[in-house]
């Protein structure tokens, strides 16, 4: 099973495509001749982009610029689409955030929108836009989870349990749409050179003690692993070497003594 073929009538719908790992995943993608629909809140940054991606690869680079934590605005996408003659034929559900420090300190308004975005809009959209590839045998969906999904993580136990349910959810839509033609792919980054680090509260001396230099990889390579993973339908694909071994160690470690460990290393618990 490969990814679909470039088709003039369809897309590939790419979630926080404004930077970042959602802006190298739609690039990538462009470049396999795939016409790419870019959604994120931010419109200017979307429609340089589309620009971009539409002048280097010769495709189809369509902008919905929305808020995902909004249930009206996701709903509203598959109209959006339709209105544009395209049905979604790659799914990339890349937009989330976290918030950062113990639960108790939290903003309760940014720790719901949080699993608005991380969680709900995930699950929202996978329901609204599979019945259409299933329907046509053809299809592929990247849930962008995270390493933290393989623990608990205190200082961030919404993200990572918001991205836990993002690794169970995509293995358990994978099993469901096998025998209709679709795939499935979970992607697990560890520390990314994005922006997303800042955005969640972390300085770079803090990030860089919390997780070594060796573990970082770039947004380009990222997005290189993923669309290949789903090229290859790969069920999970974590890239780099030490975050796959990373992630498989925290996997198997008892929580008892895996848990306090990483509090104690946590940058947003050291601040209480």
């Amino acid at each position: 099973m490969t990814l679909p073929a470039p088709d003039p009538d369809r897309t590939c719908l790419v979630t926080g495509a404004s930077s970042g790992i959602g802006a190298e995943i739609a690039e990538r993608l462009a470049a396999r001749g795939l016409g790419v629909t870019l959604v994120a809140r931010t419109g200017p940054k979307l429609s340089d982009l589309a620009g971009f991606l539409a002048d280097r690869y010769a495709v189809r680079a369509e902008v919905i610029a929305t808020d995902l934590t909004d249930d009206a605005a996701r709903r509203a996408l598959p109209g959006e689409v339709a209105g544009r003659d395209l049905a979604v034929n790659v799914l990339v559900n890349n937009a989330g955030f976290s918030t950062v420090g113990p639960v108790h300190r939290a903003d309760p308004e940014r720790e719901v929108a949080m699993v608005r975005t991380d969680v709900e809009a995930v699950a929202h959209l996978c329901a609204l836009f599979l019945p259409g590839m299933v329907e046509r045998r053809s299809g592929a969906v990247l849930n962008v989870a995270s390493t933290a999904a393989f623990q608990p993580l205190p200082g961030q136990a919404g993200y990572a349990a918001s991205k836990a349910f993002v690794l169970s959810y995509t293995h358990a839509i994978r099993e469901e749409l096998r025998p209709h033609g679709v795939t499935a792919t979970a992607l697990c980054p560890g520390p990314v050179e994005t922006g997303f680090v800042a955005a969640a509260g972390f300085d770079q001396a803090e990030a860089a003690e919390a997780m070594p230099r060796f573990m970082w990889v770039s947004a380009a390579d990222v997005a290189r692993a993923a669309v290949e993973g789903m090229h290859a339908n790969r069920a999970v694909v974590i890239p780099g070497t030490a975050n796959r071994v990373s992630a498989a160690l925290a996997w198997m470690s008892p929580r008892g003594l895996l848990v306090p460990m990483v509090a104690k290393r946590h940058p947003g618990l050291r601040r209480r």
